[in-house]
């Protein structure tokens, strides 16, 4: 048998066309495409549109709501005692000390004596001279006695004549009737009568004015001893200011003086600090000054608990940039509280009822509260502009650029004051 020569058809494998397969395995990989496009777009999108980016870890955000705030200021304060007198010299002297700082003093207690020559002898020359115009009064209240005596019987004499001359009146005229006595007898007689009655009047007038004058001199010297007295009284007041006396309970703060040194009058002795009353001396921004006033309530947190105040008083000048205010505890007074202790303080200045707020932030204060970051979704936030009403030591009111339930970034936004979008990253 003849064989011819072998070939590779009997290798060879019929194989159908698979251009159909080919164009479906490409729209496939078209149609994958095309979907991760699409839904990678809004991510591409967002990051094109984004002109910076910030971990999320480095922000903090809160939600607009509506309520009522209640603007207040939080400072630290420092008890002061609110009764802290600074007892001063009286006269120049020796002074003699009998307190040391720290000792504890009642009302009343002496605790220092100044020695002054000069205020001791100016009281004892003049006590001499209130003596001396006591003297002078009672000599001239006995020599008005005696000018009254002398007068009453100047009186009485005239009287006596007035009398007898009535007496020979009474006679000349029973005389005259029967021609007893000459008409000359009878003319004397009537004389005599006039010219006692005469004598009688100016006695009496005279005895009044003596009266009058002896009264006047004698209240000129009443007038004057009781203008000594006055001056007398002042310097023994003088003399007993030299006993330094504490004008409260507490105790003693400082002691300006060494131990018998000359002091000059007027010159600062002892500072008693009274324990029983305390006030909290608080320093308040310049920026929240005009916000203030007397009779504003706060609350002092002590010791974990919180007490009732008032503020009474307010500097009416700047320094440091700040304002100092004093705090009065309204009704219960915390125990055990001590000279320059700090403590927090609560200003209550006003209360808004039912308006959009947000938790305050940094934002506040790096964007001027201008304007602020809303989260619009995405991962993205947006700049808007927004307008700030009254601001609370942890809320600030929202007047315009915010809506409620928006979520804003409240930290810092100083590094994004030239983006309108940022990126918020996980």
């Amino acid at each position: 048998m003849h064989e011819g020569i072998r070939d590779t058809s009997a290798q060879d494998v019929l194989l159908e066309k698979t251009g159909h397969r080919r164009w479906l395995k490409w729209a496939v990989a078209l149609l994958l495409l095309v979907l991760l496009a699409f839904l990678i777009s809004p991510v591409i999108s967002t990051w094109l549109s984004a002109e910076a980016s910030v971990s999320a870890d480095r922000i903090r955000t809160a939600v607009v709501k509506r309520g009522d705030l209640v603007r207040d200021l939080s400072v630290q304060g420092r008890v002061v005692a609110a009764v802290s007198p600074t007892l001063y010299s009286p006269a120049t002297g020796t002074v003699t000390l009998q307190v040391q700082p720290g000792d504890s003093v009642k009302l009343g207690q002496v605790m220092a004596v100044i020695d002054s020559p000069e205020v001791r002898s100016e009281f004892l020359q003049e006590l001499s001279s209130l003596d001396q115009l006591n003297a002078e009064l009672a000599r001239e209240k006995i020599q008005a006695r005696k000018a009254q005596v002398k007068s009453q019987q100047t009186i009485d004499l005239a009287k006596v004549e007035l009398t007898a001359a009535e007496r020979e009146m009474r006679r000349a005229d029973a005389s005259i009737s029967t021609n007893a006595i000459s008409e000359i007898d009878f003319e004397r007689s009537r004389d005599e009568l006039a010219r006692a009655r005469v004598e009688y009047n100016h006695a009496v007038q005279d005895a009044q004015l003596e009266s009058e004058s002896l009264e006047f001199e004698t209240t000129t010297r009443e007038l004057a001893v009781d203008r000594q007295q006055l001056v007398v009284d002042e310097l023994k007041r003088r003399v007993d200011d030299l006993s330094i006396r504490s004008p409260v309970d507490g105790i003693v703060g400082n002691v300006a003086v060494q131990q018998k040194a000359l002091v000059n009058e007027n010159g600062p002795l002892i500072t008693v600090v009274d324990l029983s009353a305390f006030e909290v001396e608080i320093r308040i921004p310049e920026a929240y000054a005009d916000d203030l006033g007397i009779g504003l309530g706060g609350e002092v947190q002590y010791n974990g608990d919180e007490y009732r105040g008032e503020l009474v008083s307010l500097s009416p000048e700047v320094v440091n940039n700040e304002v100092v205010g004093r705090i009065r505890f309204v009704g219960d007074t915390p125990p055990g509280l001590r000279q320059n202790q700090r403590v927090t303080v609560r200003v209550m200045m006003d209360e808004l009822i039912d308006v959009l707020k947000l938790q305050r932030g940094a934002f506040t204060d790096s964007g001027g509260g201008r304007y602020a970051f809303v989260l619009v979704g995405n991962g993205l936030a947006e700049r808007r502009e927004i307008r700030l009403g009254a601001r609370s030591a942890a809320e600030v009111e929202i007047l315009s650029g915010l809506t409620l339930g928006e979520e804003v970034m409240i930290s810092s936004i100083a590094e994004f004051e030239n983006y309108d979008t940022i990126q918020i990253v996980d």
